[in-house]
């Protein structure tokens, strides 16, 4: 029976905390509430910070003898308290996973039922360390600080099983080649008594057809049983990244048979395939694989309310731009975005929900990772797991730039021990490997990496600090720097900035757009200047211009690595969450900035670059560019050919290159070298004209000068097939 619908919800205090569960209370005047939902977009609790409590009135008849009835709650942000008919039946904590509380022997002793929940989700004041696993919905980037997501946000159910029950069910693909698959079950089986029973576990195809079928026998005590077993699949359909192959799913069905009557039942969809990762290189089934990614964002800020179609447009929309990875960054998604990367053959790299700092949290940290595995483990597209975005105050991520103090107290966090980075996420670690030993996992994100060996790098240059070319020379110079780049880029300001009020220009309301929609204005202030722009539009687009350019340039820098110093990167971020001035490349109502077709452009399956050149140059100044051809495709392009040109007024240069390009590498092809003309030649060819140089740390100047323009272009292959790339610069006295 599903509870779904209308209930009746009011703020909590100690009187009604006392008397709300019983079934004889009257909650007439209680405002109607929607559940799921959250409590934010109810008129009556648009400001509340809860606790709500919430009750829900219904009949159902008495259980068949022998079944047992369950209450499953499938998502509570963030902690609740549940009654039935006044009987306390326990508490809950996270809000990604499904609770369930035994209820047979209250729905058998009447037929109304009066359920009663107290929900509370404590929002965090500032900076101060948290104890909610709430991920950024307590502390990030891309969600209003003032928002409160508490509510029953997922469904409500009374569910049935005969005496024994499974609570869950989780699968991992252990191995997996062209001969069999492994695959690692773990149950969890709640018995009535003590009893034998036969475990049947079964593996078909979704396309039809059963491949493998095991049956087990298993003694139970009474109470809860954990049980572990495994599942040979022989001959399997190997699931493959888009970029590698097909995506063969199979559905894995459970059954619990007593004295042969089926008890319980449960099954889940995956996937064979085996992950390694060493030294953050990758491969999937053997085969190696260099991770284009994006982080990304709730769908919506409030989760309960995002439609399986716009989940699913997410990883439609990263595909589409030419990215094989999504991180789902400091949060656990809906199901159907799982389901969704399962489908298309997207990879995800997935954050528990920490980010900042804790205390008191490390208990509930290691029984969520867990869960995490639980509800999560079965999809094949999750590739990694990482315990912590991040796992220092929130003041490390502003411009480092603007005071010595906070520079030192960031570089201070990076590098100095704290209960966070020592014992939480080494922790948090542990128990993902223990949970699940059939995929990577991480203790955190955006630390700096010891010397030797890397992690996932948050490496802002050319926004919180440095310039955007800044990331080749760390690069080269501290190579565990750039082993995997988990964070990257720069905010902008959406085509859709209704919410900005632009009619206001230039009188913004700064304050409402720093405090409510995650707008970094100091950091603005130093890259690209409202002040310097004539009305909001040219501000808008000299933002987005600068974020494409950084985008570009910083994916450029990384893919010309793969395979020897990266393993992958993730541009921060795809998609906004609410309304918002963010680096996304995708704002709430998906609209793209111009970073987005940048994104596109860059992550072409095959990439043909040069060195950037600078903004500008002196004329008869002596210019040299490396050239190489980027090839994710798994097939060699035989007899292509490479042809670059420089270009200034009144003449320019021209190269050509022929040869094999090895599959999935990078390929050094040559070096461009000329002298640019003398002043007198470009003069007579053209007079000098304003230029824009498309400066750095942002500030696009306007100069007297001549433009400057390298064209590459790589054909390869019958049917005719290219790539091509451009760079402008600027030749000025």
């Amino acid at each position: 029976m599903d509870l779904d619908g209308e209930w009746v919800a009011a703020e909590a205090d100690d009187d009604l905390r006392r008397s709300f569960p019983r079934p004889e209370f009257d909650d007439g005047g209680w405002p109607r509430v929607r559940v799921p939902g959250h409590w934010r977009a109810e008129p009556a609790f648009a400001s509340s910070d809860g606790p709500l409590l919430f009750r829900r009135r219904f009949e159902l008849g008495t259980p068949t003898p022998g079944r047992r009835s369950w209450l499953v709650m499938e998502g509570v942000f963030y902690q609740s308290d549940v009654w039935l008919d006044g009987s306390y039946l326990g508490d809950t904590e996270g809000y990604f996973f499904p609770h369930e509380f035994d209820v047979t022997s209250a729905l058998e002793a009447r037929t109304e039922h009066l359920l009663a929940v107290e929900v509370g989700c404590e929002r965090p004041v500032g900076g101060a360390p948290r104890r909610a696993l709430t991920g950024v919905w307590g502390q990030g980037d891309c969600i209003d600080p003032a928002y409160n997501p508490g509510g029953i946000w997922a469904p409500v159910r009374v569910a049935t099983s005969g005496p024994v029950h499974i609570r869950s069910l989780r699968a991992a693909c252990a191995q997996a080649g062209p001969k069999r698959a492994v695959l690692d079950l773990f149950a969890v089986l709640d018995s009535a008594e003590r009893v034998t029973v036969t475990l049947r576990t079964e593996a078909r195809r979704t396309t039809g057809g059963q491949v493998a079928q095991a049956d087990k026998q298993q003694s139970l005590a009474v109470g809860i049983n954990r049980v572990r077993w495994r599942l040979e699949v022989p001959s399997p359909a190997l699931w493959w990244p888009a970029d590698l192959g097909d995506q063969p799913l199979y559905e894995v069905v459970v059954g619990v048979g007593l004295q042969g009557v089926e008890s319980d039942t449960r099954a889940l969809r995956t996937g064979l395939r085996q992950v390694r990762m060493h030294d953050f290189l990758w491969s999937v089934n053997g085969e190696r694989i260099f991770l284009k990614g994006a982080n990304l964002a709730p769908t919506r800020r409030d989760l309960a309310y995002a439609s399986p179609g716009e989940v699913a447009r997410d990883v439609l929309l990263a595909h589409q731009a030419g990215l094989n990875m999504l991180r789902a960054r400091a949060h656990v998604g809906r199901r159907e975005l799982y389901d969704a990367a399962d489908e298309t053959g997207m990879l995800i790299w997935q954050d528990m929900p920490l980010q900042g700092t804790y205390k008191g949290a490390r208990r509930q940290a290691v029984r969520q990772s867990s869960a995490a595995v639980g509800f999560l483990g079965h999809h094949p597209s999750v590739i990694v797991w990482c315990g912590h975005s991040e796992p220092f105050a929130p003041a490390a991520t502003v411009a480092a730039s603007k005071r010595t103090y906070r520079a030192a107290r960031w570089i201070a966090q990076q590098i100095l021990p704290n209960p966070n980075k020592s014992l939480l996420d080494r922790s948090i670690r542990r128990a993902l490997e223990r949970a699940d030993p059939s995929r990577p996992a991480l203790a955190h994100s955006g630390v700096v990496p010891h010397p030797a060996w890397g992690t996932g790098s948050h490496l802002y240059f050319g926004w919180y600090y440095g310039r955007g070319r800044d990331l080749a020379r760390v690069a080269a110079g501290w190579p565990a720097a750039a082993r995997f780049v988990s964070e990257f880029g720069a905010q902008a300001v959406p085509i859709g900035a209704e919410f900005m009020q632009p009619e206001c220009w230039p009188g913004l309301d700064w304050g409402r757009l720093v405090a409510h929609h995650c707008m970094q204005k100091d950091i603005f202030d130093e890259r690209v200047p409202p002040g310097r722009y004539a009305d909001f539009g040219a501000w808008r687009d000299a933002t987005q211009a600068y974020q494409a350019r950084l985008v570009r340039r910083q994916i450029e820098i990384l893919r010309r690595l793969r395979d020897q110093l990266t393993g992958g990167f993730a541009v921060a971020c795809l998609n906004d969450a609410q309304p918002a001035v963010s680096n996304s490349l995708l704002d709430h109502e998906r609209a793209p900035k111009a970073a987005f077709r940048a994104l596109q452009v860059a992550c072409a399956q095959v990439l043909v670059a040069a060195d950037w050149p600078a903004p500008s140059y002196r004329p008869g100044t002596r210019v040299s560019f490396e050239v190489h051809v980027v090839n994710d495709l798994r097939e060699h392009l035989a007899g292509a050919v490479l042809e670059a040109r420089l270009q200034w007024p009144g003449g320019g240069r021209q190269w050509r290159f022929t040869g094999d390009v090895g599959a999935a590498s990078c390929t050094f092809v040559g070096r461009v070298t000329t002298a640019l003309p003398d002043r007198p030649f470009l003069a007579r060819a053209c007079p000098e004209a304003p230029v824009t140089v498309a400066g750095e740390p942002g500030q696009d100047v306007v100069v007297p000068g001549w433009p400057l323009r390298l064209d590459l272009q790589l054909r390869w292959g019958e049917p005719l097939r290219w790539a091509d790339n451009r760079y402008d610069s600027v030749i000025s006295p």
